[in-house]
């Protein structure tokens, strides 16, 4: 019977190696043959393998795009080979895998056992902070999962954990009497508010007009504060995290909207009027301050509109 742990174990070994030579798209299978033929004769698993082993060779610059979201802090050239590589085995099974035959848990777990046996101290848990985000993110199924990720929250000292301050924005323009809203399009198929990372000195507020302008191109006018979320973050050396994110409402002209090429984790900005919101794919925080804002909103109307009573 194959042994999964062990072909996973051949794939990533595999992948080490095509990474250091640079991804070459030729003779990547007769590696992986030839490390199976090696380290693991009679194993009878290379079709699973070569199936782990196309998820990250044909969607690399999907995962890797994928990893820079789910860990800015952290580079994906920064992160050694063996860390980068389990990652990407882990995000192609759970992202693009037969959840039937590998279900994301198990996936999870395989990925995690890999990095405690060939990464470094703080190797299983990097790789178990970010599959878990990604995994929370795409809303796979499982729903006890979220009891146990709230326990090890519950077991976290919340008050002693560094804080970093974020600000975004959900950003409206009148067109004439049609109310728009700007919204970005994420690597995991969301439609969300823009946001960055507060620098010394600023103000969430003045973070957020930044923010706005550097990744969208539009210019905002503040109106109120109309949220604010923490979230636990890892990272690899620093530790664990508390990120506070502060939410405005916020106006722009509408005019075309740009999203920045070096917006890493975004792969499209839009306006949208109030009725085309309503079927777009949409965080539950998001949807939220959405309908809050299009009920204010929709009640004063615009401006100019109110000038003219």
């Amino acid at each position: 019977m194959a042994n999964r742990h062990l072909s996973r174990s051949i794939v990533l070994q595999t992948l080490f190696e095509w990474d250091f030579k640079g991804h070459p798209q030729e003779g990547v299978v007769d590696m992986l043959e030839r490390n199976e033929g090696e380290f693991a004769p009679g194993n009878e698993d290379l079709q699973f393998m070569q199936k782990v082993l196309g998820y990250v060779i044909d969607k690399r610059e999907i995962i890797d795009a994928i990893i820079t979201k789910a860990a800015p802090e952290w580079p994906i050239e920064k992160i050694n080979a063996v860390d980068r590589n389990i990652l990407r085995m882990g995000l192609g099974e759970l992202l693009f895998g037969d959840h039937n035959e590998v279900p994301p848990k198990v996936a999870i777990n395989e990925a995690i056992e890999l990095a405690k046996t060939f990464g470094g101290d703080s190797s299983s848990r990097f790789i178990n902070g970010v599959l878990g985000a990604v995994y929370k993110e795409i809303g796979e199924p499982g729903k006890d999962q979220t009891s146990k990720r709230q326990k090890k929250m519950d077991d976290v000292d919340l008050a002693s954990l560094p804080v970093e301050q974020k600000a975004g924005a959900l950003i409206y323009a009148w067109n004439g009497t049609e109310l728009y809203f700007a919204l970005v399009h994420d690597i995991f198929g969301y439609w969300t508010l823009s946001k960055g990372g507060v620098e010394a000195g600023e103000s969430p507020e003045e973070a957020a007009v930044r923010e706005i302008k550097e990744e969208c191109t539009l210019d905002i006018t503040i109106k109120e504060k109309i949220g604010e979320s923490e979230y636990i973050a890892s990272h690899p050396e620093k530790g664990k995290c508390k990120k506070r994110v502060t939410f405005f409402l916020a106006e722009s002209p509408y005019v075309p909207v740009t999203l920045e090429n070096d917006s890493g984790g975004l792969d499209d900005v839009r306006w949208f009027t109030v009725a085309e919101v309503a079927n777009l794919k949409m965080y539950d925080d998001v949807t939220g301050y959405m309908a809050t804002a299009i009920t204010k909103l929709t009640a004063t109307g615009p401006e100019e509109k109110k000038s003219d009573n």
